[in-house]
């Protein structure tokens, strides 16, 4: 997946559109982050074991637009092959939120 990123990046729309904020967070809400990205958001499902089998469907922003509000206490953090990317989930409630790639 890492490796899979830049080409990921490389297509998406060119279109410059107006950048919003979004919020999301885990299902019982001590896990809580808000991330900065186009108002219109281009979701990619994810081909990798994990998230298959979790149908997990995701975008992506830089790490300079990714802000962790609450629950950084609250994670905790799975790795497989590569060991790559970091897989974090609420402790308390076991939702995946969000992923470092």
């Amino acid at each position: 997946v890492a490796k899979a990123l830049p080409a990921i990046v490389n297509q998406l729309p060119a279109v410059k559109e107006e950048v919003v904020e979004h919020a999301g967070g885990c299902h019982c809400k001590a896990v809580r982050f808000r991330v900065r990205a186009p108002r219109h958001l281009v979701a990619w499902d994810c081909n990798c074991s994990i998230c298959h089998m979790k149908k997990n469907t995701h975008f992506i922003v830089p790490a300079s637009d990714f802000f962790l509000d609450a629950g950084e206490e609250n994670l905790s953090e799975y790795r497989f092959g590569t060991g790559v990317a970091r897989h974090r989930f609420c402790k308390i409630c076991g939702v995946q939120a969000f992923y470092h790639p």
